[in-house]
């Protein structure tokens, strides 16, 4: 799996708070694999999920513009 802005972003958020996957998992309700997955760059992953983990941080999943020229 290709590490991703969002798992990136997950994982450095985890170790500002000092924290380790585990103490994620358990802070924010979510089972240990789906914060190992989530921090991996895992494609496919429950959006209510991934706003739990981001709720501890104060932030929710939106929408992002893609530019189209950088996608090709």
């Amino acid at each position: 799996m290709t590490k991703t802005p969002l798992a990136q972003f997950i994982k450095e958020k985890r170790k500002q708070a000092g924290m380790n996957q585990e103490d994620l998992s358990f802070a924010a309700g979510v089972g240990l694999r789906f914060v190992r997955e989530l921090e991996q760059g895992k494609t496919t992953l429950r959006m209510d999920k991934v706003n739990q983990v981001l709720n501890l941080f104060g932030y929710v999943l939106g929408p992002v513009e893609v530019n189209r020229d950088e996608e090709s």
